[in-house]
């Protein structure tokens, strides 16, 4: 059963350990829940409040969250004209549980870095966001990005998506246990 103490870290951990302890809370959170909304909506939390205990720059992350495929959004019903779903549907990300500033609400496979790191199927990490071409600013605040693409059967199904107000945000840390987090929720959940 959740718990409020999973968001809870210990002063002074290292970035490594805290990590880690993201890492293990998750699978704590997940377990014998398959569905993404209810796993995504707990771990951004998880992220928002791990970053929150690091030193800088990792505690001036200003949004943590999820990009969903489309087409992987829950309907009221499917007809037979929804389940063959076209190629542009699939090819565009739809906002998800996430912490900080209201952000974009759609974004399309090769469009900011979100959209590169989707249609690529692997992680992107840009250390001055003002440097990323065809960069989308939804919160201008944010210097720095790291997408990671959650990858179900070679395909990308949703995104982690984090934001740093300020440039170097990130670093092969945060890659390595992103990364991880991505194959945790890429197991974890029906897709």
């Amino acid at each position: 059963m959740p718990h409020a103490d999973s968001s809870y870290f210990g002063a002074n951990a290292s970035k490594d350990e805290i990590y880690s302890q993201v890492l293990e809370q998750a699978k704590g959170l997940v377990t014998g829940q398959r569905n993404w909304v209810s796993n995504f909506s707990n771990v951004a939390s998880l992220l928002w409040h791990a970053y929150a205990a690091l030193p800088a720059p990792s505690s001036s992350v200003n949004w943590a969250g999820f990009y969903i495929r489309q087409d992987k959004f829950p309907t009221s019903s499917t007809s037979a004209a929804e389940q063959n779903v076209s190629e542009t549907v699939k090819k565009t990300l739809w906002l998800g549980p996430f912490q900080g500033r209201p952000a974009c609400q759609e974004i399309r496979f090769g469009r900011g870095v979100c959209g590169a790191a989707a249609e690529k199927r692997e992680t992107v990490l840009v250390p001055d966001v003002h440097e990323f071409p065809g960069h989308i600013a939804c919160d201008a605040s944010s210097r720095s990005e790291i997408v990671v693409p959650i990858l179900a059967e070679g395909e990308t199904v949703a995104i982690i998506d984090i934001d740093c107000a300020v440039p170097d945000g990130f670093d092969e840390v945060d890659r390595k246990y992103l990364e991880q987090l991505a194959g945790l929720l890429a197991e974890s959940c029906d897709w």
